[in-house]
């Protein structure tokens, strides 16, 4: 087992380290970061990141949706301060299906249903994963540049074995954080997602992607991962989903959003918004422009906001 994060040492600078805590849930402990709710029923927001990030991701968007709801951020399974399932196969915790029903568990624990799901990247995968499994119900979702697709082509045949072979081989995270100790080579990775970061973001993401049990779970993730059945089911899907796009994504090509919106049910709040100049991590760059399309999403889908947010 890798060295992963230890919260007391690692997460004393930690964003909103006030609003953390930590639950246990299927099998695993849980590090959360939920503000103060503005009222005690108000509605429930989630916030799951992408492969290779955590809750860092939300500092920005994640105090200005918490003035209107009870928000709710995570660090997925095997990121961040959450455990490291034991079981990483094909049909395990850190799989897509698998996911979602360790997520699902959590939900209920903490009995806190959805009213909306925000998802950056693989993390609108999983939201998608949950509402097509029944897990919930929320009355919509948000994709942040939404993984959706399979990878095509040549890429897509090599994505998957290459990267379970990279999750089995023990020696590959300890040298893939010893890499990231370049700082060079973090750049480059946060340069291949289109987006241009903040000194506070790159040094976040240079701690997470030095440390060898974080590497470790990006890497069984992506190994584990299962999008052509997720494309598959699209049409099954009864909850709204809007897509937001950033047109420098050079992650997920934004040209995937329309094709995801062609096998989605047609319903009013399946919809594509597009952020000029902003890249895969749309959300840390420009949080307020996203936190103004999320409030209007939710109020389009009924979403009740508190007086003072009215006022």
């Amino acid at each position: 087992m890798h060295e992963r994060l230890v919260w007391e040492r690692d997460g004393r600078q930690w964003p909103h380290r006030e609003t953390s805590r930590f639950v246990e849930a299927a099998g695993l402990r849980w590090h959360l970061q939920m503000p103060a709710a503005p009222q005690p029923d108000a509605p429930v927001v989630w916030l799951l990141h992408g492969t290779g990030a955590s809750t860092h991701s939300w500092r920005g968007l994640l105090p200005l949706l918490a003035r209107q709801w009870r928000v709710i951020a995570v660090d997925l399974p095997g990121h961040g301060f959450t455990g490291m399932p034991t079981r990483v196969e094909a049909d395990g915790p850190m799989s897509l299906p698998g996911m979602a029903r360790a997520l699902a568990s959590l939900v209920q624990t903490l009995q806190a249903p959805p009213s909306l799901v925000i998802g950056h990247s693989a993390g609108a995968a999983v939201a998608v994963r949950m509402g097509l499994d029944g897990l919930i119900a929320p009355r919509c979702m948000l994709g942040l540049n939404a993984a959706l697709l399979p990878l095509g082509g040549l890429p897509g045949q090599l994505f998957a074995p290459v990267a379970k072979l990279m999750a089995a081989a023990p020696f590959v995270p300890r040298l893939f954080a010893w890499r990231a100790s370049d700082p060079q080579v973090l750049r480059r990775l946060i340069d291949g997602t289109g987006s241009t970061l903040d000194p506070t973001g790159m040094a976040l993401y240079a701690q997470l992607i030095r440390n060898p049990g974080h590497a470790a779970g990006a890497l069984a993730m992506m190994a584990n991962w299962d999008l052509a059945s997720l494309q598959r089911a699209l049409p099954r899907l009864a909850t709204p989903l809007a897509l937001v796009v950033g047109s420098n994504d050079r992650t997920v090509p934004p040209a995937q959003a329309r094709t995801v919106l062609a096998q989605l049910p047609a319903h009013p709040l399946t919809q594509l918004h597009t952020l000029p100049g902003l890249g895969h991590l749309a959300h840390e760059e420009q949080p307020r422009l996203v936190a103004e399309i999320v409030q209007g999403l939710a109020q389009a889908a009924g979403l009740p906001l508190p007086a003072a947010a009215t006022a």
